[in-house]
């Protein structure tokens, strides 16, 4: 499964926006979108859809900005898809008033491809926004200690 640009930049927004929760100065678009290489136009119909949804407050004006509206570990990505994502349709069987496939109901795939897509979701269902912002261990790290050091991370607000 491909995820649509839509579900992509509505992570990266709130993945911006987690990770400036501390800020004293909330996120903005016009930040994001630069951070990004992303249309600003194209985000703002982003977050007023996110908004809609309960994940972002809004404010507007001089000091106004996008403030996620649980916290970062409340907000569990299979849900985000699952609001961002219009198609989950795989395969035209899939979808039965559509469905003109011969092979319905003789073949596995589609209880195949039905068990993938869950999959999918349960492994989302299981990772936060939260969990996202995690340093990333260094390969071969194992059970040793990480120290975290911060660093610039592209895509995402200095610390």
């Amino acid at each position: 499964m491909r995820l649509t640009h839509w579900s992509d930049y509505s992570l990266r927004v709130l993945m911006y926006c987690a990770a400036c929760a501390q800020r004293d100065k909330p996120a903005t678009i016009s930040e994001i979108a630069e951070a990004h290489g992303i249309s600003r136009s194209h985000l703002t119909k982003i977050v007023m859809t996110l908004s809609g949804m309960g994940l972002l407050e809004t404010t507007r004006g001089r000091g106004g900005g996008l403030r996620l509206l649980k916290p970062a570990r409340q907000i569990v990505l299979g849900e985000v898809i699952r609001l961002t994502e219009t198609d989950f349709t795989l395969v035209e069987c899939f979808d039965s008033e559509h469905n003109t496939c011969r092979l319905d109901g003789h073949c596995r795939l589609k209880g195949t491809l039905r068990q993938a897509m869950d999959s999918y979701l349960a492994v989302l269902d299981g990772v936060t926004l939260a969990d996202l912002l995690e340093p990333m261990s260094p390969p071969g790290a194992g059970a040793r200690k990480v120290v975290r050091v911060v660093k610039h991370i592209p895509g995402l607000p200095d610390a």
